[in-house]
């Protein structure tokens, strides 16, 4: 039996959408919205649609977030953070509260982002160059490094699943107070065990490049999914 992206096999019809678990979108790489340049071209769908949309809408319905608030995280329990701004206060209680009260999340977070963007740096529009997220992932025991040495370029790493595609990515270090985390991709790439949550945190985001994405994108996309969210039956 073939099996196609999402879970499904080829003779079995995709499940209607709203049988589809919820999955919070949050970041500052506009998988949903894509990239427009103004409220024109995002309501005209003229902007540069983003191809990892498509690919998470096989398998989860997708709800864009603003903001991290008790609120917002009720009714989710799969969260895909991409390069997400610095966090308030508040939304870093709020966030840990929902992983520890047993949310999965897939977080992106790259030190050094190196994904193209039609935006000029200083925009606040252009994905977050970037990531400011030091005191949540303190908090879990986990810290990223950066190597300023390390050349641009596409580079894959090995887990357990399809290669990850990384392009100067950071090193994720543990504390001991960490212990239910296990590091795998050469410490690109994290699995922990938070409370009765999960988090899985790539310190890479060039898996969700815009414009000209790797050819392995898709799949190590769909695989660190399943990852993060092992109940969504992926």
């Amino acid at each position: 039996m073939s099996w196609l992206p999402g879970g499904c096999s080829a003779q079995q019809a995709p499940p209607a959408a709203s049988e589809l678990p919820n999955l919070g979108l949050m970041g500052s790489i506009p998988i949903y919205w894509g990239e427009a340049g103004n409220v024109n071209e995002l309501l005209g769908g003229d902007g540069a649609s983003h191809w990892a949309r498509a690919e998470l809408e096989k398998s989860y319905r997708l709800h864009p977030l603003d903001a991290l608030t008790p609120e917002s995280l009720t009714e989710i329990k799969f969260l895909l953070l991409a390069q997400p701004r610095a966090l308030s206060g508040s939304e870093n209680v709020a966030l840990d509260n929902w992983v520890r009260g047993g949310g999965h999340l897939l977080l992106f977070a790259d030190p050094m982002l190196t994904g193209e963007s039609k935006f000029p740096i200083g925009d606040r529009r252009r994905p977050q160059d970037v990531i400011l997220l030091s005191p949540i992932l303190r908090h879990w025991g986990l810290e990223l490094q950066f190597d300023v040495e390390r050349p641009e370029g596409f580079a894959l790493v090995e887990a357990a699943g399809p290669p990850i595609p990384i392009n100067r990515p950071g090193s994720i270090v543990t504390a001991e107070s960490a212990a239910n985390c296990t590091l795998a991709a050469e410490a690109v790439l994290a699995s922990c065990s938070i409370g009765a949550g999960r988090v899985v945190l790539l310190a890479d985001a060039a898996v969700l490049d815009l414009y000209d994405p790797h050819p392995q994108a898709a799949a190590a996309l769909g695989w660190l999914a399943g990852e993060a969210f092992p109940e969504s039956g992926k």
